[in-house]
């Protein structure tokens, strides 16, 4: 998906997606519906790109097995800014500990 493109145009090529991995998993659009608990006017939309509920997608999403699809909406940070204030300076040299003086 590309920057520019209209929502209609983003709709239309999620459900072309959707279409495919439905058929990559070969089944039929009565499967998809009858598993995720939907009609199969709903599943049909979808793919068509008319749109649907956000729960329907998603249960779509689960039952076409790509749900980790929704993961990457927001990718997992790995560096934590508070984790950096908090290491230390590599090591520049050793030292010997001190004697302690017998006062």
């Amino acid at each position: 998906m590309n920057e520019g493109h209209t929502t209609n145009e983003l709709l239309a090529e999620l459900g072309e997606q959707l279409r495919a991995q439905r058929l990559r998993l070969n089944l039929t659009l009565e499967e998809v519906a009858k598993h995720a608990g939907l009609s199969i006017n709903v599943v049909r939309r979808l793919e068509s790109g008319e749109g649907s509920t956000l729960a329907s997608f998603v249960t779509v999403l689960r039952v076409l097995r790509r749900d980790e699809w929704l993961s990457t909406l927001q990718p997992p940070v790995t560096i934590n800014p508070l984790n950096m204030l908090k290491k230390r300076a590599p090591r520049q040299r050793a030292y010997k500990p001190r004697k302690q003086n017998p006062n």
